[in-house]
């Protein structure tokens, strides 16, 4: 019962989060709708915006992060239990079977993309087949496939989306705001109404990026509970992460910013601080520990 309660809190959490992004741009569509002297503008010019970035999203993105990644493919016979694992948790999830990639990298990782269960796959690092024992690995594959099966990368892709439209929005505001909006002699607004959107165009694109890395830590708090759902062990992940955490070498040599909130660890070396906390694509994975042995 704690498992599923886990579940549907994080899910209410992450479309909270989502919910705030799209206030974030109504308000600035409304601000910018203001500098130009119609609604209507600035709505439209936020709808073209969010259709060109939600179709170069869903289309470019699976096979741009596996080649971004340096991750190949495998076959059955390379990595037999690897296959075995995710053959037998898709059954459990109750989707088709995910292809199955490896990068070749000492670092301890693994992630899952595919907009949806159909063209699915699951990488892991080399480094992390070899430390694993089976339910450790049993434990991460399951955390891969909730993100599958949660639809987590397409809600991703949602957010990344969402910051695009915020960043794209702020800047255009600013710009009107150096280069006059209207063309009237009240081109520059009320005094608060420019105070106001100046802050917003400043401040939205921050704001934008911090809601997408907390929606992002949240789906990490889903994907830990699904998969233990899925497996019923909740340890087994528990055990993975903790030797994770201890990785010496936690880098994911050609990881970057784009595609480190897909990995289940951050792919980079960790910093310990408030505001990287407040950056990070990933919840402190202590915290994730304690929440599955809490099961």
């Amino acid at each position: 019962m704690i498992m599923f309660n886990e579940v549907r809190s994080n899910k209410a959490k992450s479309f909270l989060l989502v919910a705030l992004f799209i206030i974030i741009i109504g308000v600035l569509g409304a601000v910018l709708g203001e500098v130009y002297g119609s609604l209507a503008f600035g709505v439209s010019v936020s709808v073209v915006i969010a259709v060109i970035y939600s179709l170069f999203g869903y289309f470019s993105g699976d096979s741009m992060i596996l080649s971004m990644s340096g991750a190949r493919p495998v076959a059955k016979a390379e990595y037999p239990y690897l296959y075995h694992t995710i053959e037998g948790l898709s059954i459990a999830a109750g989707i088709p079977v995910p292809k199955a990639y490896v990068i070749e990298d000492s670092a301890l990782n693994a992630f899952a993309t595919g907009r949806r269960p159909e063209t699915a796959s699951i990488t892991v690092t080399t480094g992390l087949l070899k430390v694993m024992n089976r339910q450790e690995l049993e434990g991460v594959v399951a955390h891969e496939m909730s993100h599958i099966k949660n639809y987590d990368i397409r809600f991703m892709m949602l957010t990344v989306v969402l910051v695009g439209i915020v960043t794209l929005l702020s800047d255009f505001i600013l710009r009107s705001f150096l280069w006059g909006g209207k063309n009237d002699d009240s081109k520059s607004g009320p005094a608060p109404l420019i105070a106001v959107g100046l802050i917003l165009a400043v401040l939205s694109p921050v704001i934008g990026e911090m809601i997408k890395l907390a929606v992002s830590r949240k789906r990490e708090f889903m994907a830990d509970a699904s998969g233990a759902v899925m497996t019923r062990y909740p340890q087994g992940l528990a055990d993975a992460l903790k030797k994770i955490a201890k990785d010496p070498d936690p880098l994911v040599d050609k990881a970057n910013k784009a595609t480190a909130h897909l990995f289940i660890s951050t792919p980079f070396r960790k910093k310990r601080s408030f505001v990287a906390g407040l950056f990070s694509t990933h919840p402190p994975i202590e915290e994730r520990i304690r929440r599955l042995e809490s099961m």
